[in-house]
């Protein structure tokens, strides 16, 4: 009768895990990238390797241990004092942690990392430096496979996830556009966050896959309310243009006026125009032409 039983808890827990539903990597991606980007902010630990580290850990987040523990990142027990579940991994029966939501575990995730000092040595790396953390987690002993850490350059590289490392802000709110956010989200020199756009984009299209308002997006691209049109080429910034560059002057490699000067650097058009104010805002400047950004 016990063997009975145990089967058919065997067999509910088994139905429950095959019908839930499967997450693809650009779901994933879409779905913890802000947290990532939080995590990076408190604890300085690169967001592209917390999202490749999460992907890999977690098969998208569809591993068992994911679905039924919410461990995204195969976080052993190591005197954990919560919940438990035992998994077959490098032992059988091995202790895993248990969280009560998903975003627990990449908190815990940090904090891992933090805690113990043979993974100290990788917060004196560039939080851009995804390959040297990489292989850094590797030697420090986080997993025994010896391709870890190419399987998480190859990740983070294959997905662009190293552009998170370099935002500061967690404007990619929930939504969930039928792409992969980070292979269209690029940045400007000044880290202003941006898309080309594509065909049949819109300004209201936009805003929506990208978790924004239209106001947000109308103020971000020094336009006004009425306006909606988009041709493919154009930029789009997603977040707020800045009155400072890294660069002193840009030079047009071809026939562009200052408000798609302002468009491609991330430079607010207020700032352009009062530095080149013998141009008007939509005067067509020929190639060759100089324009100063500070």
């Amino acid at each position: 009768m016990k063997k009975i039983v145990l089967f058919q808890i065997f067999i509910l827990s088994f139905n429950v895990y095959s019908e839930t539903k499967r997450l693809t990597r650009s779901e994933y991606i879409i779905a913890w990238t802000n947290v990532a980007v939080d995590q990076m902010n408190q604890y300085k630990i690169p967001a592209s390797i917390t999202l490749a580290q999460g992907i890999l850990e977690s098969n998208n987040g569809n591993s068992k241990l994911a679905i039924n523990g919410n461990n995204h990142f195969g976080i052993k027990c190591h005197k954990w004092n919560g919940n438990k579940m035992f998994l077959d991994d490098d032992k059988q029966d091995e202790c895993f942690r248990v969280y009560k939501n998903a975003k627990e575990s990449y908190k815990d995730h940090s904090l891992f990392l933090k805690k113990y000092s043979r993974y100290s040595f990788l917060f004196d790396l560039d939080i851009t430096d995804y390959k040297s953390w990489a292989r850094g987690l590797k030697s420090a002993g986080y997993a025994t496979n010896p391709k870890y850490a190419d399987l998480l350059i190859k990740i983070i590289e294959t997905e662009k996830l190293y552009l998170f490392d370099h935002n500061k802000q967690t404007m990619l709110a929930n939504s969930k556009p039928p792409f992969s956010i980070s292979k269209r989200l690029n940045f400007h020199e000044n880290k202003v966050s941006y898309i080309d756009v594509e065909h049949g984009d819109t300004y209201y299209i936009i805003s929506k896959k990208y978790g924004l308002t239209l106001r947000q997006l109308h103020k971000f691209n020094d336009f006004s309310l009425n306006k909606d049109f988009l041709e493919e080429g154009d930029i789009v910034c997603l977040s707020p243009k800045r009155f400072r560059s890294k660069m002193k002057k840009y030079t047009t490699t071809q026939k562009m006026n200052l408000y798609s000067i302002s468009q491609k650097t991330g430079v607010k058009l207020k700032k352009i125009k009062k530095l080149n104010a013998q141009f008007t805002e939509q005067e067509l400047l020929p190639v060759n032409t100089m324009i100063f950004l500070k």
